[in-house]
């Protein structure tokens, strides 16, 4: 089969029954090197050479057999897509000689990003076991039938390293996100606990906008599980009411194909949150239930996925219960140290009524896993109100308009901002932001950001105070 695909210049079609082969012959025990040594030495003219298959409206039965079980194409109730860490090189340095640091991380960013329960990552003897026979990373997403691959490089520099990391999807052999990760004193322990958390939580965040972008181009009715929860994922971050109710929609669609699917109960129960939280729906008892419900089914479908254990702290907060809401998220950390959103609520939990210090170092924490995450604004505006209660108003100012400056912020970050301006004496600046809300919402007040929060009394003292001169009382 081999032959003849690539005598009709068919490589597309060739390496995935290639891939395909490789699979067979490694669940019944047989050396598959011979082939795939043939297959190098056969192939002799470059990709960029030969004709693509690609676009001719048919299929060899090569590729009907890759698409057998075992392939690239999930059935209709998958919830995650996978991905494989081959495992990092080292760079030879005549200065000093080979590590084992690069396999320490490799095998650290694989644990990591099992326990986000968010992908389906391959373990770490498939991984080894490939690239001890040569397999580079490309080759390695098409044998094993993953989505995404990761890679890279350590290179050490004096004292200090750098780690170079691609994350490529295998599905048309594109990048999608590298980056070189510096430490540049010595490296210890510490730094490299860094290093390792910021490429889990990109590889994670990446793929995740990767599956988000793509579900967006596919027909609604064409979607399995995995792809309406991306779809709803998108529109949950408009922060509008009529996004937030597509957002149900394609949740509730996830959660129709596969009823056990954590995530999407937890996405829905977020969905509930928004609606009391700003205010999108008369019912606010029922959504706080109805928040508190979904949230609690998607602990029942996994109880080690975290964002279970984000959903249920969100709603536990609604509810008032806040002793019990910071034990669910710091449980929800305790599964996944890089669990940014986890972070992000605690600080933002924190900072109304709680430790301001401890909400200030988990929304620095949140913001360093991901430092494009589409809540931006909430970890920002959450590190104002921190400031605020400590005291440190110029400081919650700067924190509250960076906020402001974030794609998508509502009316309550623009609220904050403008009562920090307030509360440092710069109202002109207020004013104009609250005419920015009121051009939203008309009947805005600070009792409406009151209402929203669960603000401390001397808080709420303040807030009002502030809202006086400019014209949000």
């Amino acid at each position: 089969m081999l032959g003849a695909l690539l005598k009709a210049k068919r490589l597309r079609d060739a390496e995935e029954h290639l891939a395909a082969a490789i699979r067979a012959f490694e669940q019944d025990g047989l050396d598959w090197l011979p082939l795939r040594a043939w297959w190098q030495a056969t192939r002799t003219q470059p990709v960029s050479e030969l004709p693509s298959s690609h676009g001719t409206g048919t299929r060899s039965p090569a590729v009907e057999v890759a698409r057998q079980p075992g392939s690239q194409v999930p059935p209709p109730s998958r919830r995650r897509v996978s991905v494989a860490i081959m495992p990092f090189v080292e760079a030879p340095s005549a200065s000093s000689p080979p590590s084992q640091l690069a396999h320490g991380l490799t095998e650290d960013i694989i644990s990591r990003l099992a326990k986000l329960r968010a992908l389906f990552v391959i373990a770490r003897g498939t991984s080894y076991a490939l690239a001890d026979r040569g397999i580079d990373a490309q080759e390695a997403g098409r044998i094993l039938g993953v989505e995404y691959v990761a890679s890279g490089r350590v290179r050490q520099q004096g004292a200090g390293m750098s780690v170079l990391v691609e994350l490529a999807d295998t599905r048309d052999a594109r990048i999608i996100w590298t980056d070189e990760l510096i430490c540049a004193g010595e490296a210890t322990f510490d730094a490299l606990d860094a290093i390792v958390n910021r490429i889990v939580a990109a590889i994670a965040e990446e793929i995740e906008t990767a599956e988000r972008d793509s579900a967006m181009l596919k027909p609604p009715s064409s979607l399995d599980a995995w792809e309406a929860y991306h779809r709803g994922l998108w529109h949950m971050y408009k922060f509008t009411g009529p996004d937030n109710r597509n957002a149900q929609q394609f949740f509730r669609k996830a959660l129709a194909l596969d009823p056990a699917f954590a995530r999407a109960h937890a996405g829905l129960s977020f969905t509930h949150f928004q609606n009391v939280f700003l205010e999108l729906t008369p019912d606010r008892e029922r959504q706080v239930q109805l928040a508190f419900e979904s949230a609690a089914q998607a602990l029942a479908g996994d109880e080690r996925d975290p964002a279970a254990h984000w959903a249920l702290g969100r709603a536990l907060w609604l509810r008032g219960a806040q002793r019990e809401s910071v034990a669910e998220l710091q449980r929800s950390i305790e599964l996944s140290p890089n669990f940014a959103l986890g972070h992000y609520t605690l600080g933002f939990v924190e900072a109304q009524s709680g430790d301001p210090r401890l909400a200030i170092a988990a929304s620095n924490t949140s913001r360093e896993l991901s430092p494009f995450d589409p809540l931006q604004f909430g970890m920002l505006s959450s590190r104002a109100i921190a400031h605020v209660r400590l005291g440190e108003l110029e400081e919650a100012a700067d924190w509250a308009l960076k906020a402001v400056s974030r794609p998508n912020a509502h009316a309550h970050i623009v609220a904050i901002a403008a009562s920090t301006l307030s509360l440092t004496h710069r109202h002109d600046e207020a004013r104009t932001l609250v005419a920015r809300i009121r051009q939203r919402i008309a009947s805005y007040d600070v009792e409406s950001l009151i209402r929203a929060f669960r603000f401390d009394a001397a808080t709420e003292q303040l807030l009002r105070k502030s809202a006086k001169p400019i014209g949000l009382g």
